[in-house]
Protein backbone atom coordinates (compact mmCIF):
# COMPACT_ATOMS: atom_id res chain seq x y z
CA UNK A 1 0.00 0.00 0.00
CA UNK A 2 1.70 3.25 -0.72
CA UNK A 3 1.97 6.14 1.17
CA UNK A 4 -1.28 8.59 1.02
CA UNK A 5 -2.44 11.25 2.40
CA UNK A 6 -4.54 9.91 4.76
CA UNK A 7 -1.18 7.58 5.57
CA UNK A 8 1.27 10.32 6.74
CA UNK A 9 4.36 9.97 8.41
CA UNK A 10 3.29 10.18 12.18
CA UNK A 11 5.37 11.06 15.56
CA UNK A 12 3.65 8.97 18.80
CA UNK A 13 0.43 8.42 16.66
CA UNK A 14 -0.35 12.07 15.76
CA UNK A 15 -0.39 13.14 11.96
CA UNK A 16 2.40 15.96 11.92
CA UNK A 17 3.07 15.86 8.13
CA UNK A 18 0.22 15.55 5.42
CA UNK A 19 0.74 15.74 1.51
CA UNK A 20 2.77 18.29 0.17
CA UNK A 21 -0.22 19.88 -1.17
CA UNK A 22 -1.78 20.26 2.61
CA UNK A 23 -0.48 22.83 4.62
CA UNK A 24 2.02 21.79 7.41
CA UNK A 25 1.41 23.16 10.61
CA UNK A 26 3.49 26.66 11.52
CA UNK A 27 5.40 24.77 14.94
CA UNK A 28 6.79 21.95 11.86
CA UNK A 29 8.03 25.09 9.43
CA UNK A 30 11.75 25.59 10.62
CA UNK A 31 13.02 28.51 9.62
CA UNK A 32 17.47 29.03 8.91
CA UNK A 33 18.41 29.00 12.03
CA UNK A 34 22.42 29.53 12.78
CA UNK A 35 22.59 26.32 15.16
CA UNK A 36 23.19 23.87 12.14
CA UNK A 37 25.33 25.41 9.88
CA UNK A 38 24.18 22.67 6.98
CA UNK A 39 20.92 24.01 6.82
CA UNK A 40 20.89 27.17 3.93
CA UNK A 41 16.98 26.95 3.77
CA UNK A 42 13.42 26.70 5.45
CA UNK A 43 12.94 22.79 6.37
CA UNK A 44 9.53 22.54 4.09
CA UNK A 45 8.52 20.56 1.53
CA UNK A 46 10.22 21.94 -1.61
CA UNK A 47 9.39 21.38 -4.92
CA UNK A 48 6.28 18.80 -3.93
CA UNK A 49 3.08 21.26 -5.24
CA UNK A 50 1.37 18.86 -7.35
CA UNK A 51 -2.19 19.02 -7.25
CA UNK A 52 -4.03 15.63 -5.64
CA UNK A 53 -4.65 14.34 -9.41
CA UNK A 54 -1.19 14.49 -10.59
CA UNK A 55 0.09 11.19 -12.12
CA UNK A 56 2.49 10.97 -9.52
CA UNK A 57 0.35 11.87 -6.70
CA UNK A 58 0.59 8.78 -5.55
CA UNK A 59 4.27 8.38 -5.00
CA UNK A 60 4.38 11.67 -3.03
CA UNK A 61 5.97 10.77 0.60
CA UNK A 62 5.12 13.09 4.24
CA UNK A 63 8.29 14.92 4.41
CA UNK A 64 9.10 17.14 7.37
CA UNK A 65 11.50 18.23 9.89
CA UNK A 66 10.12 16.65 13.76
CA UNK A 67 12.73 18.78 15.78
CA UNK A 68 9.77 21.37 16.76
CA UNK A 69 7.39 19.15 16.92
CA UNK A 70 9.13 17.43 19.56
CA UNK A 71 10.16 20.30 21.25
CA UNK A 72 6.89 21.38 21.13
CA UNK A 73 5.53 18.07 22.66
CA UNK A 74 7.70 18.44 25.96
CA UNK A 75 6.73 21.66 26.52
CA UNK A 76 2.75 20.59 26.23
CA UNK A 77 2.83 18.24 29.29
CA UNK A 78 5.28 17.97 31.43
CA UNK A 79 3.24 14.56 33.38
CA UNK A 80 3.67 12.91 29.87
CA UNK A 81 7.47 12.21 29.98
CA UNK A 82 9.36 10.63 26.47
CA UNK A 83 11.07 8.73 28.53
CA UNK A 84 10.27 6.46 31.69
CA UNK A 85 13.26 6.25 34.24
CA UNK A 86 14.46 3.14 33.21
CA UNK A 87 15.02 4.30 29.63
CA UNK A 88 16.50 7.07 30.94
CA UNK A 89 19.07 5.48 32.61
CA UNK A 90 19.58 3.06 29.68
CA UNK A 91 20.34 5.56 27.51
CA UNK A 92 22.59 7.83 29.56
CA UNK A 93 24.75 4.22 29.77
CA UNK A 94 24.72 3.45 26.73
CA UNK A 95 26.20 7.15 25.51
CA UNK A 96 28.60 7.22 28.19
CA UNK A 97 29.80 3.57 27.35
CA UNK A 98 30.03 5.02 23.36
CA UNK A 99 31.62 8.47 24.42
CA UNK A 100 34.28 6.65 26.90
CA UNK A 101 34.88 3.89 24.80
CA UNK A 102 36.11 6.53 21.95
CA UNK A 103 38.27 8.15 24.32
CA UNK A 104 39.97 5.00 25.10
CA UNK A 105 40.56 4.18 22.02
CA UNK A 106 42.47 7.74 21.54
CA UNK A 107 44.79 6.74 24.50
CA UNK A 108 45.79 3.18 23.44
CA UNK A 109 45.97 3.95 19.64
CA UNK A 110 48.44 6.88 20.99
CA UNK A 111 50.40 4.27 22.75
CA UNK A 112 50.81 2.13 19.82
CA UNK A 113 48.48 -0.60 20.95
CA UNK A 114 46.28 0.00 17.94
CA UNK A 115 47.39 0.27 13.94
CA UNK A 116 46.03 1.20 10.80
CA UNK A 117 43.19 4.50 10.48
CA UNK A 118 40.92 4.65 14.04
CA UNK A 119 37.45 6.86 13.32
CA UNK A 120 35.94 8.16 16.60
CA UNK A 121 32.21 8.86 17.26
CA UNK A 122 32.42 11.50 19.79
CA UNK A 123 29.78 13.69 19.52
CA UNK A 124 27.26 12.10 17.36
CA UNK A 125 26.34 9.26 20.04
CA UNK A 126 22.56 10.55 20.30
CA UNK A 127 22.24 9.12 16.51
CA UNK A 128 23.17 5.40 17.63
CA UNK A 129 21.69 5.13 21.22
CA UNK A 130 18.64 6.90 19.59
CA UNK A 131 17.78 4.29 16.59
CA UNK A 132 19.39 1.24 17.67
CA UNK A 133 18.10 0.59 21.32
CA UNK A 134 14.95 0.58 20.13
CA UNK A 135 16.16 -2.48 17.84
CA UNK A 136 15.58 -6.49 18.25
CA UNK A 137 18.09 -9.12 18.85
CA UNK A 138 17.22 -10.13 15.28
CA UNK A 139 17.09 -6.47 13.82
CA UNK A 140 20.10 -5.69 11.78
CA UNK A 141 22.79 -3.01 12.02
CA UNK A 142 24.65 -1.89 8.75
CA UNK A 143 27.44 0.51 9.64
CA UNK A 144 30.06 2.64 8.14
CA UNK A 145 34.18 3.09 9.10
CA UNK A 146 32.99 4.85 12.46
CA UNK A 147 31.39 1.24 13.64
CA UNK A 148 32.59 1.07 17.02
CA UNK A 149 29.93 2.50 19.18
CA UNK A 150 27.19 1.08 16.78
CA UNK A 151 28.62 -2.36 17.86
CA UNK A 152 27.96 -1.35 21.42
CA UNK A 153 24.78 0.13 21.33
CA UNK A 154 23.64 -3.60 19.43
CA UNK A 155 25.22 -5.69 22.11
CA UNK A 156 28.68 -6.52 20.86
CA UNK A 157 30.89 -6.90 24.27
CA UNK A 158 33.72 -4.07 24.99
CA UNK A 159 35.85 -6.54 25.24
CA UNK A 160 35.10 -8.06 22.29
CA UNK A 161 35.55 -4.42 20.20
CA UNK A 162 38.29 -3.72 22.22
CA UNK A 163 40.46 -6.51 21.36
CA UNK A 164 39.19 -6.70 17.84
CA UNK A 165 40.61 -2.81 17.49
CA UNK A 166 44.14 -4.70 19.84
CA UNK A 167 44.04 -6.97 16.46
CA UNK A 168 44.09 -9.88 18.94
CA UNK A 169 42.16 -13.85 18.39
CA UNK A 170 39.84 -12.86 20.89
CA UNK A 171 38.34 -9.59 19.00
CA UNK A 172 34.57 -10.09 17.42
CA UNK A 173 36.48 -11.02 14.24
CA UNK A 174 39.19 -12.83 15.33
CA UNK A 175 41.64 -10.19 14.64
CA UNK A 176 41.12 -9.94 11.20
CA UNK A 177 38.45 -6.71 10.67
CA UNK A 178 40.50 -3.96 13.13
CA UNK A 179 38.91 -0.63 13.72
CA UNK A 180 36.46 -0.59 10.44
CA UNK A 181 35.19 -3.80 10.00
CA UNK A 182 33.68 -4.58 12.85
CA UNK A 183 30.87 -7.69 12.44
CA UNK A 184 29.16 -9.87 14.91
CA UNK A 185 26.99 -12.47 13.72
CA UNK A 186 25.31 -13.36 17.38
CA UNK A 187 24.26 -10.02 17.31
CA UNK A 188 23.32 -9.15 13.37
CA UNK A 189 25.94 -5.98 13.26
CA UNK A 190 27.25 -7.05 9.87
CA UNK A 191 29.92 -4.41 9.54
CA UNK A 192 31.84 -2.21 9.86
CA UNK A 193 32.80 -1.15 5.31
CA UNK A 194 35.48 0.98 4.70
CA UNK A 195 34.36 2.67 1.76
CA UNK A 196 31.68 4.78 1.72
CA UNK A 197 28.97 3.22 0.28
CA UNK A 198 29.38 -0.31 -0.25
CA UNK A 199 27.16 -1.09 3.49
CA UNK A 200 24.39 0.32 2.18
CA UNK A 201 23.54 -2.46 -0.70
CA UNK A 202 24.41 -5.21 1.91
CA UNK A 203 21.66 -3.67 4.33
CA UNK A 204 19.26 -3.53 1.52
CA UNK A 205 20.08 -6.93 1.04
CA UNK A 206 19.48 -7.80 4.75
CA UNK A 207 15.91 -5.95 4.46
CA UNK A 208 14.98 -8.09 1.34
CA UNK A 209 15.88 -11.27 3.09
CA UNK A 210 13.38 -10.10 5.84
CA UNK A 211 10.80 -9.69 3.72
CA UNK A 212 11.64 -12.91 1.67
CA UNK A 213 11.73 -14.95 4.61
CA UNK A 214 8.37 -13.54 5.79
CA UNK A 215 6.45 -13.36 2.81
CA UNK A 216 7.88 -16.24 0.71
CA UNK A 217 9.07 -18.57 3.38
CA UNK A 218 6.02 -17.93 5.01
CA UNK A 219 7.56 -17.21 8.36
CA UNK A 220 4.89 -15.07 10.01
CA UNK A 221 7.19 -13.79 12.58
CA UNK A 222 9.70 -12.38 11.00
CA UNK A 223 9.14 -8.57 11.30
CA UNK A 224 13.36 -8.02 11.66
CA UNK A 225 14.11 -4.57 10.18
CA UNK A 226 17.47 -3.34 9.11
CA UNK A 227 19.40 -0.08 9.96
CA UNK A 228 21.69 1.39 7.71
CA UNK A 229 23.91 4.02 8.98
CA UNK A 230 25.47 6.44 6.64
CA UNK A 231 27.51 10.12 6.16
CA UNK A 232 26.51 12.90 4.17
CA UNK A 233 29.25 12.48 1.90
CA UNK A 234 27.88 8.96 0.88
CA UNK A 235 24.44 10.55 0.18
CA UNK A 236 26.21 11.63 -3.02
CA UNK A 237 27.17 8.03 -4.28
CA UNK A 238 25.28 5.91 -7.12
CA UNK A 239 24.48 2.72 -4.29
CA UNK A 240 22.77 5.15 -2.30
CA UNK A 241 20.24 6.22 -5.07
CA UNK A 242 19.68 2.49 -6.24
CA UNK A 243 19.09 1.37 -2.84
CA UNK A 244 16.57 4.04 -1.63
CA UNK A 245 15.00 2.72 -5.72
CA UNK A 246 14.91 -1.17 -4.43
CA UNK A 247 14.00 -0.30 -1.30
CA UNK A 248 11.09 1.94 -2.30
CA UNK A 249 10.29 -0.62 -5.01
CA UNK A 250 9.80 -3.92 -3.01
CA UNK A 251 8.82 -1.85 0.58
CA UNK A 252 11.61 -3.32 2.47
CA UNK A 253 11.71 -3.35 5.90
CA UNK A 254 14.47 -1.03 6.27
CA UNK A 255 15.92 2.57 7.83
CA UNK A 256 18.25 4.92 6.28
CA UNK A 257 20.15 7.01 8.95
CA UNK A 258 22.16 9.45 7.63
CA UNK A 259 24.78 10.93 10.27
CA UNK A 260 25.26 14.25 8.68
CA UNK A 261 28.49 15.64 10.71
CA UNK A 262 28.57 18.27 7.90
CA UNK A 263 32.18 16.99 6.86
CA UNK A 264 33.34 14.25 4.32
CA UNK A 265 36.67 13.70 5.38
CA UNK A 266 38.08 17.32 4.87
CA UNK A 267 35.19 18.18 2.15
CA UNK A 268 32.74 20.99 3.10
CA UNK A 269 28.93 19.12 3.17
CA UNK A 270 28.13 22.36 1.60
CA UNK A 271 30.65 22.69 -1.10
CA UNK A 272 30.10 19.09 -2.34
CA UNK A 273 26.46 18.85 -2.23
CA UNK A 274 23.71 21.14 -4.52
CA UNK A 275 21.05 21.01 -2.05
CA UNK A 276 22.40 20.09 1.75
CA UNK A 277 18.91 18.68 2.84
CA UNK A 278 19.73 15.08 2.12
CA UNK A 279 15.91 14.30 3.63
CA UNK A 280 14.54 15.53 0.44
CA UNK A 281 15.84 12.29 -1.75
CA UNK A 282 13.60 10.47 -0.09
CA UNK A 283 10.72 11.63 -1.42
CA UNK A 284 11.98 11.44 -4.89
CA UNK A 285 11.88 7.23 -4.57
CA UNK A 286 8.52 7.82 -2.72
CA UNK A 287 9.25 7.55 0.59
CA UNK A 288 9.22 9.58 3.63
CA UNK A 289 12.55 12.07 4.00
CA UNK A 290 12.64 12.77 7.68
CA UNK A 291 15.06 15.80 9.42
CA UNK A 292 15.93 15.47 12.99
CA UNK A 293 18.33 16.94 15.38
CA UNK A 294 21.06 14.24 16.06
CA UNK A 295 23.32 16.69 17.48
CA UNK A 296 21.90 17.25 21.14
CA UNK A 297 19.12 15.49 21.70
CA UNK A 298 18.73 11.68 21.89
CA UNK A 299 15.35 12.31 22.58
CA UNK A 300 14.39 13.87 19.47
CA UNK A 301 16.28 11.02 18.12
CA UNK A 302 14.59 8.42 19.41
CA UNK A 303 10.81 9.73 18.97
CA UNK A 304 12.01 9.54 15.03
CA UNK A 305 13.24 6.29 15.12
CA UNK A 306 10.19 4.83 17.18
CA UNK A 307 7.93 5.88 13.63
CA UNK A 308 10.56 4.99 11.01
CA UNK A 309 11.19 1.39 12.54
CA UNK A 310 7.50 1.11 13.10
CA UNK A 311 6.39 1.72 9.81
CA UNK A 312 9.35 -0.72 8.71
CA UNK A 313 7.97 -3.52 10.98
CA UNK A 314 4.06 -3.03 9.69
CA UNK A 315 5.43 -3.51 6.88
CA UNK A 316 4.65 0.16 5.43
CA UNK A 317 8.26 0.07 3.81
CA UNK A 318 11.43 2.29 3.88
CA UNK A 319 11.94 5.37 5.44
CA UNK A 320 14.87 7.90 5.36
CA UNK A 321 16.40 10.03 7.82
CA UNK A 322 18.68 13.06 7.44
CA UNK A 323 20.45 13.17 11.46
CA UNK A 324 22.16 16.48 12.03
CA UNK A 325 25.21 15.66 14.18
CA UNK A 326 29.01 17.04 14.81
CA UNK A 327 31.93 14.64 15.53
CA UNK A 328 34.08 16.32 18.27
CA UNK A 329 37.41 14.75 16.98
CA UNK A 330 39.07 14.95 13.76
CA UNK A 331 37.90 12.75 10.81
CA UNK A 332 40.72 9.89 12.34
CA UNK A 333 43.08 10.07 14.81
CA UNK A 334 45.47 10.36 11.94
CA UNK A 335 43.74 13.75 10.66
CA UNK A 336 45.03 16.93 12.93
CA UNK A 337 41.59 18.59 12.63
CA UNK A 338 43.25 21.98 11.24
CA UNK A 339 40.16 22.30 8.05
CA UNK A 340 37.59 22.94 10.35
CA UNK A 341 36.85 26.29 12.02
CA UNK A 342 37.56 26.81 15.84
CA UNK A 343 34.83 28.74 16.64
CA UNK A 344 32.60 25.84 14.62
CA UNK A 345 33.41 22.85 16.77
CA UNK A 346 33.02 25.13 20.06
CA UNK A 347 29.81 25.78 18.70
CA UNK A 348 28.77 22.50 18.36
CA UNK A 349 30.86 20.94 21.78
CA UNK A 350 28.77 23.43 23.61
CA UNK A 351 25.67 21.19 22.19
CA UNK A 352 27.26 17.59 23.90
CA UNK A 353 24.21 15.24 23.50
CA UNK A 354 25.11 13.50 27.04
CA UNK A 355 24.89 17.12 28.67
CA UNK A 356 21.88 17.63 27.53
CA UNK A 357 20.36 14.23 28.15
CA UNK A 358 21.43 14.69 31.59
CA UNK A 359 19.60 17.81 31.85
CA UNK A 360 16.23 16.48 30.75
CA UNK A 361 16.68 13.55 33.38
CA UNK A 362 17.34 16.06 36.35
CA UNK A 363 15.01 18.25 35.20
CA UNK A 364 12.12 15.53 35.64
CA UNK A 365 13.60 13.83 38.58
CA UNK A 366 14.34 10.59 36.75
CA UNK A 367 17.55 9.81 38.88
CA UNK A 368 19.24 11.34 41.06
CA UNK A 369 23.54 12.78 40.30
CA UNK A 370 24.57 10.23 42.47
CA UNK A 371 23.05 7.56 40.56
CA UNK A 372 24.91 8.87 37.38
CA UNK A 373 27.74 8.72 39.10
CA UNK A 374 27.50 5.29 39.62
CA UNK A 375 26.79 4.66 36.19
CA UNK A 376 29.80 6.52 35.01
CA UNK A 377 32.09 4.68 37.47
CA UNK A 378 30.24 1.63 35.84
CA UNK A 379 31.74 2.17 32.90
CA UNK A 380 35.27 3.01 33.85
CA UNK A 381 35.28 -0.12 35.10
CA UNK A 382 34.07 -1.83 32.34
CA UNK A 383 36.40 -0.23 30.03
CA UNK A 384 39.43 -1.03 32.12
CA UNK A 385 38.27 -4.55 31.99
CA UNK A 386 38.05 -4.32 28.49
CA UNK A 387 41.70 -2.86 27.99
CA UNK A 388 42.96 -5.74 30.26
CA UNK A 389 41.70 -8.35 28.48
CA UNK A 390 42.80 -7.18 24.62
CA UNK A 391 46.22 -6.68 26.46
CA UNK A 392 46.56 -10.45 27.57
CA UNK A 393 44.67 -11.62 24.58
CA UNK A 394 46.92 -13.58 21.80
CA UNK A 395 47.51 -12.95 18.58
CA UNK A 396 45.81 -15.41 15.91
CA UNK A 397 47.62 -17.49 14.37
CA UNK A 398 49.47 -17.67 11.04
CA UNK A 399 47.03 -20.50 10.37
CA UNK A 400 44.59 -18.46 10.64
CA UNK A 401 45.72 -16.16 8.08
CA UNK A 402 44.34 -17.44 4.56
CA UNK A 403 40.89 -18.98 6.49
CA UNK A 404 37.99 -17.24 5.17
CA UNK A 405 39.44 -16.03 2.04
CA UNK A 406 38.79 -19.15 -0.43
CA UNK A 407 35.41 -21.16 -0.86
CA UNK A 408 37.80 -23.95 -0.76
CA UNK A 409 40.78 -23.11 0.73
CA UNK A 410 41.69 -26.70 -0.19
CA UNK A 411 42.25 -25.47 -3.25
CA UNK A 412 44.73 -22.92 -2.74
CA UNK A 413 45.58 -22.42 1.09
CA UNK A 414 46.20 -25.89 1.90
CA UNK A 415 49.20 -27.99 0.56
CA UNK A 416 49.04 -31.66 -0.05
CA UNK A 417 50.26 -32.82 2.92
CA UNK A 418 46.97 -30.85 4.69
CA UNK A 419 48.83 -28.42 6.28
CA UNK A 420 48.35 -24.63 4.94
CA UNK A 421 50.97 -22.70 3.30
CA UNK A 422 51.48 -19.96 5.21
CA UNK A 423 53.18 -22.38 7.71
CA UNK A 424 55.88 -23.65 5.17
CA UNK A 425 59.04 -21.21 6.31
CA UNK A 426 58.90 -20.95 2.14
CA UNK A 427 55.98 -19.34 1.29
CA UNK A 428 56.94 -16.25 0.32
CA UNK A 429 59.79 -17.80 -2.02
CA UNK A 430 58.53 -19.04 -5.47
CA UNK A 431 54.92 -17.77 -4.62
CA UNK A 432 54.37 -18.34 -8.79
CA UNK A 433 54.41 -21.84 -8.26
CA UNK A 434 52.37 -21.72 -4.91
Amino acid sequence: MSLSATHPLQLNNTAIAARSNDKLPSSLLLTKTPSFLGSTRKLRPASLSAKPNHPNAHRRSAVVSVSEAVKEKKASASTNLLITREEGLELYEDMVLGRSFEDMCAQMYYRGKMFGFVHLYNGQEAVSTGFIKLTKQEDTVVSTYRDHVHSLSKGVPAREVMSELFGKATGCCRGQGGSMHMFSRDHNVLGGFAFIGEGIPVATGAAFSSRYRREVLKQADCDHVTLAFFGDGTANNGQFFECLNMAALWKLPIVFVVENNLWAIGMSHLRATSDPEIWKKGPAFGMPGVHVDGRMDVLKVREVAKEAIGRARRGEGPTLVECETYRFRGHSLADPDELRDPAEKAHYAARDPITALKKYIFEHNLASEQELKTIDKKIDELLEDAVEFADESPLPPRSQLLENVFADPKGFGIGPDGRYRCEDPKFTQGTAKV
